[in-house]
């Protein structure tokens, strides 16, 4: 019997380290939507606004939940890279709530989502304004969406949980030897997309891009012809973003 005081001293210790580590919360989440700017994607069409405009309300419902969450508009045109058209990052905190009644905790609660929601109706505000900006410059005739690769090497250095999201025909047209203008000689077959997209790759490795979810939504309707929503190249961008080192690779 002398032992028992003993141990329930250690489990009483025990018990309370456990209580003294501090709750693990979810990392943040760096979100990344690109609106393709260029011609030959009409934002203007009554399907492509309604299929868009309902991908921008899921992003922002699936991905903003808490303080820290970032997300950032970048155009896919002439000059990706330097086109970040939105960071926004939230604010609203969620109050410990570990030591507070039951009726004090759900006020918390009530007050945070109505801050988050507050926060995320001005998000989707704003990501719907860009995405009915017109591009009637020069930067319309070629899309360059291999320069979306060093902003998604950038969010890596963030260490938060990157999700992209391409709005985009993903129809690559830069001109050069060393480039893709599928807009003049897209892939063949899915042999030459699965080719042409690891010869890339080797690259543009250089871009350490982490482990993304990628999601390429299509401004196509289901009835499209293979002219318009040629498949090959889809395919070329689900090997490249794959031999990447993405995480998944969603198309929609």
């Amino acid at each position: 019997m002398r032992f028992i005081p003993l141990l329930l001293l250690l489990f009483l210790a025990a018990c309370s380290s456990n209580k003294d580590k501090p709750t693990k919360t979810d990392e943040p989440t760096f979100t990344v939507i690109f609106l393709d700017k260029t011609r030959s994607v009409n934002v203007n069409k009554a399907f492509v606004a309604r299929k868009y405009q309902q991908a921008i309300n899921e992003i922002i419902e699936q991905n903003i939940h808490q303080k820290g969450d970032r997300l950032e508009v970048y155009f896919i045109h002439e000059n990706t890279a330097k086109a970040r058209a939105l960071n926004l990052t939230v604010r609203s905190e969620m109050e410990d709530v570990s030591a507070a009644s039951p009726t004090d905790r759900e006020a918390a609660e009530t007050e945070f989502t109505l801050l988050l929601n507050r926060e995320k109706a001005q998000m989707r505000q704003r990501v719907l304004q860009e995405l009915a900006e017109q591009n009637t410059g020069s930067s319309n005739q070629a899309t360059d969406i291999w320069a979306s690769l060093p902003v998604l090497a950038k969010a890596n250095e963030s260490g938060a949980t990157v999700k992209a999201y391409y709005l985009s025909d993903m129809v690559e047209s830069v001109k050069g030897s060393n480039r893709r203008d599928f807009q003049v000689k897209p892939p063949k077959d899915n042999a030459q997309s699965e080719d042409w997209a690891k010869t890339d790759a080797k690259s543009l490795k250089r871009y350490e891009i982490g482990s993304p979810d990628i999601t390429m939504i299509l401004p196509f309707e289901p009835n499209a012809s293979v002219k318009q929503n040629n498949p090959t190249v889809t395919q070329y961008w689900q090997t490249l973003f794959n031999e990447l080192g993405v995480a998944s690779v969603d198309e929609q």
